[in-house]
């Protein structure tokens, strides 16, 4: 009698446990997994299915997986929809380590809806309370993901891109199964196709087997292509990746990297990328720009208020009209490689416009896209007409501002270098200052540009401050001066050098000097107010001619009113011949002669003896120069 109450005491609990376990329902506890993820992610979970298999790997599928919208996306389909979600958690390593330990993973039929309006609110951004856990030991070690008919539709209005992707993992014959993902629409308001191909995802974190990856994209004319591994995908670390892109300008990456770049000639370039201090890195970079070789490294840190952009390049050769782009010009020459026909076009109505100055805005909300620390040089420069040796740049711009401390040019065993500034203002303008030193120019060197031969040395010193819109608003409204000093050299060849063989052989004429005329000692000082370069001195000595001028150059109008006087070593002043005129526009100067108001104020200024230069510019002539005993004796007689 005791064992058979004993035996109906233990038995009556235990068939009452086995028949809750018969009629027990996973979907039961649908309520309560719902409610913790709808909290965790801040969206709608809802799931319509829940079934678990217990056993040391745990397998826990949902079915009708869904998860909703945040508020202003009620009309949208669900941000994800699932068909089924799997995954296998080892529930031993758990009990044994505290690891979360995820051996394999399956989304059937996943489909995303990734949406951004115009205002910049969008569904998929997420507020899970807190930032990850930077600790790697910390996170799950997820083994195995596989993908069956995976599949998103992006559709993001600040990008002005429409697309949609699709992902699975493919079997391969004797091998594993592979990622294979591709991605079809719009980016940018550009065509974009893509094909992702990655190695087998049995384990994302297997050191011992890097991640293999193989993309191939293009957004328009811009071609991407990456081969490589990578150790630790999901940490981005450990990458062995060859990035290889090309396309007809640089302008067009802008959507890509999130880095305004000005407009450049086509380019291609092939280098390292790999992620490291929370920076993508650009490595052993070597590409053409245009006709220029470029090569260095790039790196790009994103996040923060603004993505940190840091390069160090230099050209072995370069073409600087491959970089007008940067001074607001046009990209180029006709014939560069790789031109496009809207690239010949655009060259062809730059020549076309009267404009010399660019006139193009510059675009202050592009600058301030990004932080910009780059460090250029060239160790040789080519091109027609082209007198530099040399160029290094160190350019920073944070938050729009852009400092050049220096732009330098080589020329011959002198140098042309500048320290600038550039500010923006409320209005959309920009406020630039900036100081400009010529020191021991080579003019041989600029001569050999015209294809004439010389001698002499060129210096100088300028300053500048000016707002505007553009390089031509700019100054067109600035202030400043500039004073410039030739010791030596041959008049002919420089004139020819600076306006072109036409303009100058007819210049020579007018003012009645042989072809071949030696300069002595040339000083030019000018004065700049509110876009108006007007000169203070222009004399110029040859060993059988001075020649004196004056007059305005009109900076924003790119208008020239100048007078030039000359007069022969062997007659006095009192007969000096009547001057001749300079007008017309920067780029297309005309000569004529003057008999009436011009000839009266060439007079005035012979009276006013604007011939010789005031005692004041002699140091700037020693700094310039150096040994220059013409212009100082020219100085000292003035005195």
């Amino acid at each position: 009698m005791r064992w058979r109450r004993w035996a109906l005491g233990l038995g009556v609990p235990l068939l009452a446990i086995g028949v809750f376990v018969a009629l027990f329902r996973w979907d039961w506890l649908i309520p309560v997994v719902e409610a913790q993820a709808s909290a965790k992610l801040g969206r709608k979970v809802t799931i319509e299915h829940l079934h678990v298999s217990l056993g040391r790997i745990t397998t826990i599928s949902a079915e009708g997986l869904r998860i909703g919208n945040p508020p202003g996306f009620e009309d949208a389909p669900p941000f994800a929809e699932v068909q089924r979600a799997s995954l296998d958690l080892d529930v031993g390593a758990y009990i044994e380590s505290s690891a979360i330990v995820i051996p394999s993973v399956t989304l059937e039929r996943p489909q995303f809806e990734v949406l951004g309006k115009p205002d910049g609110s969008n569904n998929y951004s997420f507020d899970l309370g807190g930032g990850a856990s930077t600790s790697g030991g910390l996170g799950p070690r997820v083994g195995a993901l596989r993908l069956v008919e995976g599949g998103a539709h992006v559709a993001i209005a600040k990008l002005k891109s429409d697309f949609r992707v699709t992902a699975s993992t493919e079997d391969v014959p004797d091998g594993e199964p592979r990622l294979v993902a591709r991605a079809q629409g719009t980016y940018a308001a550009q065509p974009i196709t893509a094909e992702l191909r990655g190695g087998a995802i049995l384990n994302l974190r297997d050191q011992e087997r890097p991640w293999p990856i193989g993309l191939d994209l293009a957004n328009g004319p811009t071609k991407v292509g990456l081969r490589g591994t990578v150790q630790d995908p999901l940490a981005l670390a450990g990458a062995d990746i060859r990035l290889d892109i090309s396309g007809p300008d640089m302008a067009l990456l802008a959507p890509l990297t999130g880095i305004a770049i000005p407009a450049t000639t086509p380019f291609r370039v092939t280098g390292k990328l790999d992620y490291g201090d929370r920076a993508f890195r650009f490595s052993d970079v070597e590409g053409r720009l245009g006709s220029s070789d470029l090569n260095g490294r790039f790196s790009i840190t994103p996040g923060g208020e603004r993505p940190v952009l840091d390069a160090d390049v230099y050209s072995r050769r370069v073409d600087l009209a491959d970089l007008g782009g940067f001074v607001g010009t046009t990209p180029g020459r006709i014939g560069t490689p790789g031109q496009t026909a809207q690239q010949r076009q655009a060259l062809v109505r730059s020549e076309a416009n009267p404009r010399l100055l660019p006139t193009q805005p510059i675009s202050i909300p592009r600058l301030r896209a990004a932080d910009i620390h780059l460090r250029y040089r060239a160790a040789s420069i080519q091109g027609k007409g082209m007198p530099f040796d040399s160029l290094n740049v160190t350019a920073d711009i944070e938050d729009g501002n852009i400092r050049l401390h220096p732009v330098q040019f080589g020329v011959g065993r002198g140098r042309i270098s500048g320290d600038f500034t550039l500010t923006p203002l409320e209005n959309g303008a920009v406020r630039a200052k900036g100081e400009l030193d010529l020191r021991r120019v080579d003019i041989s060197r600029l001569l050999q540009a015209a294809g004439a031969g010389g001698a002499g040395t060129l210096g100088g010193v300028g300053r500048i401050d000016g707002i505007g819109r553009s390089v031509s608003e700019l100054l067109g409204n600035a202030n400043g001066e500039l004073t410039l000093v030739t010791v030596g050299g041959n008049l002919s060849s420089l004139l020819v050098d600076l306006s072109g063989l036409q303009f100058g052989n007819a210049l020579l004429s007018a003012l009645g000097i042989p072809a071949r005329t030696e300069i002595e000692c040339l000083i030019a000082d000018f004065g700049l107010q509110r876009g108006r370069l007007e000169t203070r001195t222009l004399m110029l000595d040859t060993d059988s001619h001075v020649v004196t001028g004056g007059g305005v150059a009109g900076l924003g109008r790119e208008i020239l009113d100048l007078w030039l006087r000359t007069r022969s070593k062997t007659v006095t002043i009192g007969s000096l011949p009547a001057p001749i005129g300079i007008g017309g526009t920067f780029k297309n100067p005309s000569i004529m002669p003057e008999l009436g108001e011009l000839a009266a104020r060439g007079a005035a200024a012979v009276g006013l003896g604007l011939i010789f230069p005031p005692l004041a510019l002699l140091p700037t002539i020693q700094l310039g120069v150096g040994e220059n005993n013409q212009c100082e004796r020219l100085t000292r007689r003035a005195g």
